[in-house]
């Protein structure tokens, strides 16, 4: 991967959109949450643009489901990473001492205000190819992930149980415990017709449900 300075000039990473891009608010002066609210604009139609072109006969919801995983917080961070986006952060003292500049939900933030500086000093042109550079070949078509894939766990197993003839699972709260700040949630996914019972635990009810419901897909031998 093409490291940042690589990317943008020097006389580029000295204008005030480029430095307001790599201030995070716990530096004292002007920060990016601006700039990552244009930036997070800038690159949904880019990356929607390039799965448009390249993928024709997909349907609307493959799109969907494809530009968020391109543009989630975890790819954005990677792709900080990679392009070594921590080495030029300004960030507050406790930031630093916590080690800011490799958390991920500032990097992926960064980066959002990164490319919404590319696109206010040069414009979309000049933001679309940074973009392009930045991701290489995640937009790759021989390398993006297949539709069944992107799908959460509760809507696979209720298709193929479905295909099949089957009835739709049931979900239920098993339990939830711990701290009003840090509670564990467990549920239950039951598919009577298979005598298939699965549980998952998670910090949220949605998330143990997925869990249960992905352990109940791998049992399923249809």
């Amino acid at each position: 991967m093409i490291k940042l300075t690589k990317l943008l000039d020097h006389q580029f990473m000295g204008t005030d959109n480029f430095v307001r891009a790599i201030t995070h608010r716990s530096a004292a002066g002007k920060h990016n949450e601006r700039l990552e609210f244009l930036g997070d604009s800038v690159l949904g139609v880019v990356i929607t643009k390039e799965l448009y072109l390249a993928l024709p006969n997909a349907s609307e919801g493959y799109l969907s489901r494809l530009r968020a995983s391109l543009v989630n917080a975890d790819t954005l961070a990677k792709i900080a990473k990679e392009i070594s986006l921590g080495d030029f952060l300004k960030l507050g003292p406790g930031e630093l001492r916590s080690g800011g500049h490799h958390r991920n939900s500032i990097l992926a933030d960064a980066l959002e205000a990164v490319i919404a500086s590319v696109y206010l000093e040069k414009g979309m042109v000049a933001a679309e190819k940074f973009i392009l550079e930045i991701f290489g070949d995640r937009l790759d078509v021989s390398k993006l992930p297949s539709e069944h894939s992107l799908k959460d766990p509760k809507s696979r197993l209720q298709e193929v149980l479905q295909t099949h003839g089957y009835a739709i699972p049931r979900y239920k709260l098993l339990s939830v415990s711990g701290e009003a700040h840090q509670q564990q949630f467990k549920a239950e996914c039951f598919i009577k017709s298979l005598n298939i019972r699965t549980e998952g635990v998670a910090r949220s009810r949605r998330k143990a449900e997925q869990a249960a419901a992905e352990s109940a897909y791998q049992q399923v031998n249809l």
